[in-house]
């Protein structure tokens, strides 16, 4: 006698063809009716049911164990070797995280001017991700970003431009302490 698991792919294609019976009559009915209203009660009972049996049947045939002639999904390696998913992994970090290289100083890099793009609509500082390496970014002064209605990258947050980005100094628009 089989287990119920081994007779889930023919139960699965059991329920895709009767799902696909129900979708073929809700699609009947609703394309007989004109109206909106008359046909919501075709998706209802059949259409939606439908689809809800075909997705279950699927799940049930890609859930059956290998067997006769269908390949099972490879068995991880037992040498604790990576793997080849483990490399693209490790490529695909390498590739989207760069990580501190020693000697590296990251405050000098964001004291020196504001980069922008040409075309561009933000400005950012020299160590921001999304100019780092870009050689098309330039540097532009405060007159600049005016000229051309720049605003700060909310990713690395440049702070006024033409300004140190230490928090020390007012925003536009804030009154200015009184020198004495």
């Amino acid at each position: 006698m089989r287990s119920a698991r081994e007779n889930g792919g023919w139960a699965g294609w059991a329920l895709v063809a009767v799902g696909a019976v129900l979708c073929v009559l809700g699609w009947y009915g609703v394309s007989g009716e004109r109206f909106v209203e008359e046909q919501v009660p075709y998706l209802a009972s059949a259409t939606v049911p439908g689809a809800a049996l075909i997705v279950a049947g699927a799940v049930l045939v890609a859930v059956r164990p290998p067997g006769r002639g269908r390949p099972g999904p490879p068995s991880p390696p037992l040498s604790g070797a990576p793997t080849a998913t483990d490399r693209r992994i490790e490529h695909l970090y390498a590739l989207l995280v760069d990580p501190a290289r020693p000697g590296d100083d990251a405050p000098a890099a964001a004291t020196g001017a504001p980069l922008a793009v040409p075309g561009g609509t933000l400005y950012h500082r020299p160590d921001c991700p999304l100019v780092a390496g870009k050689a098309a970014a330039a540097p532009v002064d405060a007159s600049t970003v005016r000229e051309r209605g720049l605003t700060p990258c909310p990713l690395c947050d440049p702070g006024p431009a033409g300004e140190p980005s230490d928090g020390s100094t007012t925003r536009p628009g804030d009154p200015r302490p009184p020198t004495g």
